[in-house]
């Protein structure tokens, strides 16, 4: 595998465990509908949260988030369409990215940002 796949599994292991240690309940891991992929989907409060989680070996160039286009946010909004009437869940969704980057000694970072998009940003 390569070195981009495996920091994209172990950010997504640790985006899991943070939310899981937040309070999140772990619905879905890697939820597929047609060619889109959801990362994680999990529910607290009474909403279903829908996270995208983005690594980079390095902000160098573009910070994780930023590496979410309209197309891929289009993509995921048609996915969690689908997995809300597949699976009849009838709550609120928000939108969350979460930013795995390392530090300066290669530990892992992980930033959460909530509401990081709306659905009506991919039109």
């Amino acid at each position: 595998m390569a070195d981009h796949n495996d920091l994209g599994k172990k950010a997504e292991d640790l985006a899991a465990e943070y939310l899981i240690k937040n309070g999140y309940r772990i619905l879905v891991r890697n939820y597929r509908y047609q060619k889109a992929e959801i990362d994680i989907i999990s529910e607290k409060d009474n909403l279903i949260i829908i996270t995208e989680v983005k690594a980079r070996s390095t902000d160098f160039f573009i910070l994780p988030q930023e590496a979410v286009t309209k197309g891929k946010i289009k993509s995921i909004v048609t996915a969690a369409n689908h997995f809300m009437e597949e699976f009849n869940k009838n709550l609120e969704v928000r939108f969350d990215i979460i930013s795995v980057l390392p530090d300066e000694k290669g530990n892992l970072i992980i930033e959460q940002i909530p509401d990081a998009f709306q659905s009506f940003d991919a039109n």
